[in-house]
């Protein structure tokens, strides 16, 4: 079967088509939540009608149009909060691509070039996607940018104080997801530090966590009254209602989890001795265990 466009287009949009669904699959890997995706989406697509309509081409695009688009947009009374932060995404994910020249500059500055480094290592050393050093950069850049404002770039001066306060400023302004991220950034950053020897300490066990608070109203289990009420619930006459009710068995009584579940074979039921033998993972291995039915 023929792949379906990730975006549906209202109008023909030419070249740029192409890139709306890279620049679309490119948000969703970074994770940003359903309702981020679609405004994301709106907007790339209004800027690639404007450029189609413009016929601005491809390659011509830099970051003196993208702030023309912006004046443009604020002045229409339409702009949003993060326009300007996805349309540089958008910007720099094209340069990635090679669709536009890359940014002919002045020599980086030591940030620049700590930055740049910092995520070629993640893309050679680590392994890691294009997509994970687009998400990292941005929060590292900040917080060098918030430690060493107006003052030289002098790694040895950092402290865990200068990490705990960043982070404690920035999370309550992001969502939960986001928040984990800046985190797990800022994290992999310290270790790249110590790991280059640039810093003594290793800083990266001072960055605090971050609750995800999203999930924080969730019950830690339920009252029996409470199973015994979601159990009734299902229709047993049905195919689909007898499934539902053993699973939901399994989860309650047996304490199985949704991945060994959904791993279940008939031949790990021993009827006759009413016991379930179930294999979870433990580090590289398998691990057995068996409950009564």
């Amino acid at each position: 079967m023929e792949q379906q466009p990730l975006v549906s287009l209202d109008t023909q949009l030419g070249p740029w088509a192409g890139y709306l669904n890279a620049y679309t699959t490119l948000i969703k890997e970074l994770g940003y939540s359903p309702a981020s995706v679609q405004t994301q989406v709106q907007l790339i697509t209004k800027v690639c009608e404007w450029l189609q309509k413009g016929h601005t081409e491809v390659h011509a695009l830099d970051e003196i149009i993208v702030e023309r688009f912006l004046r443009r947009h604020q002045s229409a009374g339409s702009a949003r909060r993060g326009d300007a932060a996805a349309l540089f995404r958008f910007l720099h994910m094209l340069r990635e691509q090679g669709a536009i020249q890359r940014q002919k500059k002045s020599p980086l500055s030591p940030q620049g070039q700590l930055t740049t480094t910092f995520g070629r290592y993640l893309l050679e050393e680590r392994g890691l996607t294009q997509a994970t050093v687009v998400n990292y950069v941005p929060f590292i850049d900040q917080f060098l940018s918030a430690r060493f404002q107006q003052i030289p770039l002098n790694l040895s001066q950092l402290r865990a104080a200068d990490v705990t306060d960043f982070v404690r400023r920035q999370a309550h302004k992001l969502s939960p997801g986001r928040a984990q991220l800046l985190v797990t950034a800022l994290r992999s950053f310290l270790r790249y530090l110590r790991h280059q020897g640039k810093v003594t300490t290793d800083l990266a066990f001072c960055v605090p966590t971050v609750a995800r608070w999203s999930f924080a109203t969730l019950p830690k289990f339920l009252p029996a009254d409470t199973v015994q009420k979601v159990l009734d619930r299902n229709d047993r006459q049905t195919p689909v209602g007898r499934r539902n009710y053993a699973i939901l068995l399994l989860l309650a009584r047996l304490g199985l989890r949704a991945c060994e579940i959904v791993a279940l074979d008939l031949e790990d039921i021993d009827w006759e001795n009413a016991r379930i033998t179930s294999a979870r993972k433990v580090g590289a291995g398998l691990s057995c265990r068996s409950r009564s039915m």
